[in-house]
């Protein structure tokens, strides 16, 4: 790795420079749409397989290997397939990567995808974890999907992930996230900011607006959502409105297999300089999930970009018991880490297509929300 460039989230600058390079390949031409300020958004291919089980292919295995073991039947997405909730599939993406010693890369669903209940998780060969791409790796990525609540129309091209490459190690003290909320103030409206392993966030259950909801609960038995169609879908038709009303003493209980889009109660700030993730599943706060995509550009909230208000989206399923949460308790933590450079563009700048800058309780871009 070359000594002269700074350790961190590579920006869309570098991204640019990997793609030149052929570092990161596709088997038709990457988009600028595609380009987020600290992230690649990868796209779907043609063939896909339903399968058993989620699977990991371990050392020194190929995922299709594995495939010829566990897939059911293998799916031509050409032309648009249906992916029907509670299946599981692997979808071979687009693009693929011949990384350099010293990068590594992540990957996260992307916020719809999230918000939609889609459980999407990226497979490397060779791979023993989930979303993680080893330092130097060369070779195809495919993504694991699961719609759990809708079941979702798909076609080559459809993008549910986001891919982040990193360079060195990722490390980020809470004495260094300690001082960044002090100098630049990452997330407000708390009256005592918990900074241990990351930065508490807690849930709102106050209505912040006329409407009077505090929440959203999906419906279990919905229609079809294309991915590719924003704002194509009623709210009614797939969400129930919750309001002070569904509160039990003073609380909202999480039912098990009940899925909810709740809001955090701070007000949450990226640093142009700093990309943030939120922890999907930590067993100290409680038995549920708490975020699926978890992945904040930098320029997140930063009021100079315009941006009011905006707090963190919470996709919130429950495990296996029924738990109750209450009003500003600490239901997951923001972990930030410094970006290599400061990128060409934030998020939320004018020109940038941000769906979700200055948000407060917000469904997917594909319902039609005021």
């Amino acid at each position: 790795m070359n000594a002269s460039l700074n350790e961190g989230i590579l920006p869309v600058q570098e991204i640019r420079d990997a793609i030149d390079s052929g570092m990161i390949a596709a088997a038709t031409p990457i988009s600028d749409a595609q380009l987020q300020p600290a992230s690649l958004d990868l796209r779907l291919g043609s063939r896909a397989w339903r399968v058993q089980s989620s699977f990991l292919p371990g050392a020194g295995m190929r995922v299709e290997d594995k495939l010829a073991r566990v897939a059911m039947h293998q799916i031509d997405l050409t032309g648009g397939a249906v992916l029907e909730r509670g299946c599981v599939y692997i979808v071979e993406l687009q693009e693929s990567l011949r990384l350099d010693k010293g990068l590594s890369a992540m990957a996260n669903p992307k916020s719809s995808t999230g918000r939609l209940d889609i459980f999407t998780r990226l497979i490397a060969d060779q791979a023993s974890e989930f979303e993680a791409v080893p330092d130097g790796y060369e070779g195809p990525l495919y993504a694991e999907i699961s719609p759990r609540t809708f079941s979702v129309l798909v076609r080559p091209g459809s993008c549910l992930s986001q891919l982040r490459l990193r360079r060195g190690p990722a490390a980020l003290s809470d004495a260094a996230m300690i001082a960044l909320q002090r100098d630049v103030g990452l997330v407000r409206g708390a009256d005592d900011v918990d900074i241990r392993d990351g930065v508490a966030l807690g849930v709102n259950l106050t209505p912040t607006a006329g409407d009077g909801i505090i929440g959203w609960r999906a419906r279990k038995h919905a229609g079809l959502i294309d991915i590719d169609a924003p704002a194509s879908c009623q709210v009614d038709a797939f969400w129930e409105r919750l309001t002070a009303a569904d509160l039990v003493a003073g609380g909202l209980v999480l039912h098990p297999d009940e899925f909810y889009i709740l809001a955090s109660h701070e007000y949450v700030t990226v640093p142009r300089d700093h990309a943030a993730e939120m922890r999907a599943y930590d067993t100290r706060v409680g038995e549920f999930r708490a975020h699926y995509a978890g992945f904040f550009d930098p320029g997140f909230g930063m009021e100079e970009l315009g941006a009011g208000a905006t707090r963190a989206v919470l996709e919130v399923r429950s495990h296996d018991v029924p738990f109750l949460i209450e009003e500003g308790q600490t239901v997951c933590r923001l972990v930030y880490e410094p970006m290599a450079a400061v990128p060409d563009s934030l998020y939320g700048a004018s020109g940038s297509g941000s769906n979700y800058q200055s948000q407060g309780l917000r469904l997917a871009k594909h319902f039609i929300q005021d």
